[in-house]
């Protein structure tokens, strides 16, 4: 089966770190475009962090900037969110998303109205003292 799949979610304390997982089963993620996004109930989805796949160019919301930054091992067909100095603010569910089409604007792949190929089934991130 052809999908996204979503690990590490969890309850932190502000100032806290978490890593985020977002694996692909069914193929691989080496030529794939990839977007972090988050939603809190009763918002609109936010893309925090968006990374082409042709040039590693990086678009981060001002809201993360400094604090959230994304990894991929192609071997683990797997990329990653690290989210430092986490704060109650952060507190939403997070997803992950993969497109494979050419990219033009790294900061439109974080626009909502971006249409990506695959979406992961979201994880809840709460920070909390």
């Amino acid at each position: 089966q052809v999908q996204l799949v979503q690990s590490g979610g969890g309850l932190v304390q502000p100032g806290g770190s978490l890593k985020l997982s977002c694996a692909a089963s069914g193929f691989t993620l080496d030529y794939y475009s990839i977007g972090w996004f988050r939603q809190v109930p009763g918002k609109g989805r936010e893309g925090v962090l968006c990374v082409s796949a042709s040039d590693g160019s990086t678009y981060y919301a001002d809201s993360v900037k400094g604090r959230f930054t994304t990894s991929r091992d192609n071997a683990k067909r797997t990329v990653y969110l690290q989210m430092n100095s986490l704060k109650p603010e952060d507190t939403a569910v997070y997803y992950c998303a993969a497109d494979l089409a050419v990219v033009t604007s790294v900061q439109a792949m974080c626009s909502t109205r971006y249409e990506y190929d695959y979406w992961g089934q979201g994880t809840q991130v709460t920070v909390s003292s």
